[in-house]
């Protein structure tokens, strides 16, 4: 399970922030949502937009990427069947239409733009369509094959349509083709490249890839076969890579970077405070919580068996666990208030969201109670697990402090985020604090999480509870029926506290005033395909 970023800021005494945050303490205002997903300013023609990365991405296939910060340098250079709207809802990219569903969901057929040619000059049409998601499906280096696990069969039915058999309906495939699985890259590319395509990625987009310097900077130019070239104005993007969010902060104040994603909860307000930039938020769609090992004795993808530890064995232990936590004070005390608290992996504006859910408050006496029903005699230990980075070894400490109020001794162990990955697959953990980036469909954010055998179902959650409402929901394209099956999962998954939801996370992106036109939404990631600088 990948974080949505990496986060890192300043540490702060804990026991101060703590108590201001638990007494309602000020925090950052947030930034607007609406200034990124209209600001319709007019640009001019030309110009180079320096824009600062958190991280290095990892290659740019999209049938292997991972990580997010891959997926913003895709919008630029590759596109998909379908994308999101300001508004969350999935609308037509490369498809001129939403797809066409048969009576038995069984048989999905997606109509093409025409006129469409990838960064090579070569036409975009159905055979390409069918290349890539065969691609997608079955390559044994696919990251995609569980996206599209429920597509037997890819058809050219002519130039301008695609036909996909289902072996099983499968309501969220649209949502899989408005991510990476829905990007098509060139044939003519894929022939030439093969597996190092990801050296020098092909598809069609606003950009085209020109270079990249491991560790320094990406480039990619303007289109010139770009089907909808008019409305791209930049000659040029260079995603920068700075770690250090300080220094994106300091670069953006400088002028010598004119956008930085990811700005440090820490700097929000000063890059606010500047006079000559500007912040706007996207995201909301992921969360982060804390992940508790309840059955992962051999690996999340292999069979679960009994965990030999407190949380582990105890169901009265994690909800006590989970009552001992105050996430609007964690909000305040770790992230200036600048994200979403919440108890749920769905957004808190998904229309799938069941409207009648609450959290619980903190009840340190009721969590004492639950510990002494428990049979377990505190102080329980627990071993938690943490990025190595600022913010969430702060995070991991307020969790320590306010867990041992209520009778839990709590060590936090920091560990590389590649590590913690490893470790968490294998189940060699009591506790870790996990993040994941957000699906506009909830099944993406349930099924490879909490049901049987999912990838990323770290803590070994396994309950026919849990995987019969999601499958189910994923086999029906009645909203109504989907909201109610995922809200049984998602109450079963609270009751067994395999995870322990904390909050939806929100992204900064700071620029210069003088750059307008750049889409930020909720999926968190910057569209600059319509970007510039102001005219003036």
């Amino acid at each position: 399970m990948h974080l949505p970023r990496r986060l890192v800021a300043a540490l702060a005494a804990l026991p101060l922030a703590l108590t201001a945050a638990c007494s309602g303490g000020g925090g950052t205002a947030k930034p607007s949502v609406s200034a990124a997903t209209a600001d319709n300013r007019a640009v001019k023609n030309g110009g180079t937009l320096t824009m600062a990365l958190s991280a290095d991405p990892d290659a740019l296939d999209p049938s292997t990427s991972v990580t997010l910060l891959g997926r913003e340098v895709f919008t630029s250079i590759c596109e998909k069947l379908y994308d999101i709207d300001a508004n969350a809802q999935i609308v037509p990219q490369l498809a001129s239409a939403l797809p066409d569903v048969s009576g038995d969901g069984k048989t999905v057929t997606i109509k093409l733009r025409s006129g469409v040619k990838f960064n090579d000059g070569t036409a975009f049409d159905a055979a390409a369509v069918k290349k890539s998601l065969d691609r997608d499906r079955t390559w044994k280096k696919s990251a995609r094959t569980a996206d599209l696990a429920a597509v037997k069969k890819v058809d050219v039915v002519d130039p301008g349509t695609v036909r996909l058999t289902l072996s099983r309906p499968y309501s969220p495939l649209t949502a899989q083709l408005a991510d990476r699985a829905g990007m098509i890259m060139s044939p003519k590319a894929l022939d030439a490249e093969g597996d190092d395509f990801g050296a020098h990625p092909v598809c069609v987009g606003p950009f085209k890839f020109a270079s990249r310097t491991s560790g320094s900077q990406i480039v990619v130019d303007r289109a010139p076969d770009y089907y909808d070239a008019a409305k791209v104005k930049l000659d040029r993007i260079v995603y920068k890579i700075i770690v250090d969010p300080n220094v994106r902060a300091a670069n953006l104040k400088s002028g010598d970077v004119q956008a930085a994603e990811e700005l440090a909860n820490t700097t929000v307000a000063g890059v606010q405070a500047d006079p000559n930039l500007r912040v706007v938020s996207g995201g909301g769609l992921g969360y982060y919580g804390v992940q508790i090992n309840v059955g992962n004795a051999h690996g999340s993808t292999e069979k679960p068996g009994p965990i030999d530890t407190p949380l582990g064995k105890s169901p009265e232990l994690r909800q006590a666990f989970e009552l001992s936590l105050d996430r609007t004070a964690i909000n305040k005390t770790v992230y200036n208030g600048l994200n979403q608290p919440d108890c749920s992996p769905l957004p808190l504006n998904s229309s799938f969201r069941d409207k009648s859910l609450t959290c619980s408050n903190r009840d340190i006496a009721q969590a004492k109670q639950l510990i002494a029903k428990s049979g377990f005699k505190p102080p329980i230990p627990v071993k938690l697990q943490v990025p190595n980075d600022a913010t969430n070894e702060r995070l991991g400490q307020v969790i320590q402090q306010m867990t041992k109020e209520a009778g839990f001794n709590v060590s936090v162990q920091p560990i590389d985020f590649a590590t913690g990955l490893e470790q968490g697959a294998a189940g060699k953990f009591d506790a870790m604090q996990v993040g994941w980036s957000g699906r506009i469909d909830p099944d993406g954010d349930l099924t490879g999480q909490i049901t049987t055998g999912g990838q990323n179902n770290y803590a070994g959650l396994s309950d026919p509870g849990i995987d019969d409402p999601i499958q189910q929901a994923a086999a029906t394209q009645d909203a109504a029926q989907r909201t109610r099956l995922y809200a049984q999962a998602i109450q079963r998954q609270a009751q067994l506290r395999g995870m322990i939801y904390l909050y939806h996370q929100l992204y900064y992106l700071g620029t210069r005033k003088d750059v307008a036109g750049i889409r930020y939404y909720a999926d968190g990631l910057p569209r600059l395909g319509t970007a510039g600088f102001v005219a003036k």
